[in-house]
C-alpha cells in the first residue's frame, strides 16, 4: 500500500509528473543523454525554460509587464535578495510578522534598509491574520506571507493598499485564484506546488522594479534581478533538473483544468479535513476559522500525551510527514496540489477511526 504523503516540503508529486522525471533521468526527449547531461545553454533546455516562463504567466495571468525567473537559494535566499534589489539604506519597508517565516524575511530586511511592522499576529500565536495594516508614509513595499506553512494561516484577500505588494508564495502558489497582478513580486521555492527542490520561481512587474532608483550598494550580479532577466536566469549554471520538473508539474496544472480547477479540489480537500478534525473532539485546531489555512492544516492532540500514540497509528496506517514543525510541536497536513483527494478520504478515516479509540 503506498503512503498518504503529508510532507510539508520537498512534498508530493503527481505520479505522471515522476514518470516523465524518472524517464528523462536515462533519455530526454530520444536524445539519447540523460537530462541531467544535457548543457544549460542547449537549445532543449533553453526550450524548457522559456516554457517555464511562459506556461507560469499564462496560469496566473499576467499581463506583458512581468517576467519569469528561474533561480537558486530557494526562498530564503529571496528574503535577503529582494531587499538588496529594492531598498536603499535609508529607505523603509513594511512587513507582516504572521509566522516563522516572516521573522526571518524581517531579520534579512532589517540588515539593507528599515523595516516597518505593519502587523503583527505574535501576540496570539501566529492563530490569526490581522487584517489592519499599518503602512508607513514613505514606504517602499509591503511584504507578506501568503501561507505560513508552520502555523497554519493564509491570506484569502490581498490587502487593499497602494504601495507594492511583494509576497512569499511559497506554499499556496498555484493552489487558489488571486489576482496575481496586484503584486509587484512573487517568490516561491519550487518543492512544495511547482515542482523539487533547488529552483527558486521569482515573478517581477518590470515596471514596478525600473521604478526603483540605482542602488548606492555594490552586490553580485548573481543578486541582481535586472541581470537576470537580461540573461533569462543563465547567469550561472541553472538547477536544470529542478527546472524541468517545474515545467512538468505546470503542464499538469494545466492538464487539470488550471487554477480554477484546482482550486476547486483544494477546497473539497481542506473542508473535508477541517470537518473530521473539528467533529472529533480528539483533535485541536486553534487557528481562528476565518483564517485557516487550506494547504497546511496545524492541529494537536487535546490530550497531549496521546501525541506519540497517535503518531504510531498514522505510521501503521501508512502515513507519512505529519508531525508538526519543531518550533510548534503538534501535527500538521499538507494538502499540496499533488495530493490525490482520495489519499485525502482515507486520511480522514483514519482521524476518525482514532477519535473512536479514544471514546
Amino acid at each position: 500500500m503506498p503512503p498518504i504523503n503529508l510532507n510539508p516540503g520537498p512534498a508530493i508529486l503527481p505520479k505522471s509528473v515522476l514518470t516523465k522525471l524518472s524517464s528523462s533521468v536515462i533519455n530526454y526527449n530520444g536524445s539519447g543523454l540523460s537530462l541531467l547531461e544535457i548543457s544549460h545553454r542547449s537549445d532543449a533546455f533553453i526550450e524548457i525554460i522559456d516554457h517555464v516562463r511562459l506556461l507560469t504567466k499564462k496560469l496566473l495571468n499576467l499581463n506583458d509587464d512581468y517576467q519569469v525567473l528561474c533561480l537558486q537559494g530557494g526562498a530564503s535566499l529571496q528574503f535577503s535578495q529582494i531587499p538588496m534589489n529594492f531598498l536603499g539604506t535609508n529607505d523603509t519597508a513594511c512587513y507582516c510578522n504572521n509566522g516563522i517565516w516572516g521573522e526571518k524575511a524581517i531579520k534579512a530586511a532589517s540588515l539593507y534598509g528599515n523595516v516597518h511592522l505593519a502587523s503583527s499576529s505574535k501576540d496570539k500565536d501566529h492563530t490569526y491574520i490581522p487584517k489592519e495594516l499599518d503602512i508607513h508614509d514613505s514606504a517602499k513595499y509591503l511584504h507578506i506571507t501568503t501561507n505560513n506553512t508552520v502555523e497554519g494561516t493564509q491570506w484569502h484577500t490581498t490587502p487593499p493598499i497602494r504601495i507594492p505588494i511583494i509576497a512569499d508564495m511559497s506554499s499556496d502558489i498555484l493552489s487558489m485564484q488571486r489576482d496575481f497582478n496586484q503584486f509587484a513580486l512573487i517568490y516561491a521555492g519550487a518543492q512544495k506546488n511547482i515542482g523539487v527542490a533547488g529552483a527558486t520561481l521569482v515573478i517581477l512587474n518590470t515596471k514596478v522594479l525600473k521604478q526603483v532608483p540605482p542602488s548606492e550598494r555594490l552586490f553580485p550580479d548573481l543578486l541582481h534581478y535586472t541581470k537576470q532577466i537580461e540573461a533569462n536566469s543563465l547567469l550561472n549554471t541553472p538547477p536544470t533538473f529542478a527546472i524541468y520538473a517545474c515545467l512538468l508539474t505546470l503542464q499538469w496544472i494545466e492538464q487539470q483544468g488550471g487554477i480554477t480547477a484546482i482550486e476547486s479540489i483544494n477546497e473539497k480537500k481542506a473542508t473535508m479535513v477541517y470537518d473530521a478534525l473539528d467533529n472529533c473532539n480528539t483533535f485541536d485546531c486553534r487557528v481562528h476559522k476565518a483564517d485557516r489555512s487550506k494547504m497546511n492544516i496545524v492541529f494537536y492532540l487535546k490530550q497531549e500525551s496521546l501525541m506519540p500514540s497517535f503518531l504510531t497509528f498514522c505510521k501503521n496506517n501508512h502515513i507519512v510527514g505529519i508531525k508538526g514543525h519543531s518550533t510548534k510541536g503538534g501535527c500538521r497536513i499538507s494538502l499540496y496540489n499533488a495530493l490525490p483527494i482520495e489519499d485525502v478520504e482515507k486520511l480522514c478515516n483514519i482521524l476518525h477511526d482514532f477519535h473512536k479509540q479514544q471514546q
